[in-house]
């Protein structure tokens, strides 16, 4: 199974565009750093989506620069990452949903550091006060830092469009 996994590996670098994000093809870590950052973006998704707070969590350092101001109005701000977990996790409960889609990553290394800047979509659905849906979309920003742990998200913005019922948006689900 492990000669299979490099195999895939090297089909992989063999099929990759000559410039993968930033990373050349000959430099096999920025290759595998480049593809682990793209899954963290997409995994936080996942968690999420599937209310999977302790797995969403892992995935961030201690503390988070987040900017949600073209949702919010409110300013970029640093916070504890259980906290940014647990406001998400207050307002996704059973009986409010979401899916997240994210493409079109391009990743930017500066020393210890990357930047994975894609495109995204989410709607968040919730029964009970009219039309059900709630819609985002915009380019995203995810910031990562190297770590002893391996990378962990330390900054997250997120510049948006937004349509639909903004009740659904605004209230916690149950």
């Amino acid at each position: 199974m492990n000669a299979l996994k490099h195999v895939t590996f090297a089909a992989g670098i063999a099929l990759a565009p000559v410039d993968a994000g930033g990373a050349e093809s000959s430099d096999w870590r920025a290759l595998a750093d480049e593809r682990t950052i793209i899954r963290i973006a997409d995994a936080i998704d996942r968690a999420v989506d599937a209310q999977d707070w302790p797995l969403a969590r892992s995935y961030f350092a201690d503390r988070v620069t987040v900017d949600f101001s073209s949702l919010s109005g409110q300013p970029p701000a640093t916070i504890p990452s259980d906290e940014l977990i647990g406001t998400w996790s207050a307002n996704l409960k059973a009986s409010k949903t979401s899916l997240h889609l994210r493409t079109n990553h391009q990743v930017a290394f500066d020393g210890n550091g990357a930047t994975v800047s894609s495109n995204g979509y989410a709607w968040n659905r919730m029964e009970g006060n009219g039309d059900p849906l709630w819609e985002v979309w915009g380019t995203y920003e995810h910031h990562l830092a190297r770590t002893q742990a391996g990378w962990k998200v330390d900054g997250f913005t997120r510049m948006t469009h937004e349509r639909g019922n903004p009740w659904v948006k605004a209230t916690p689900g149950r």
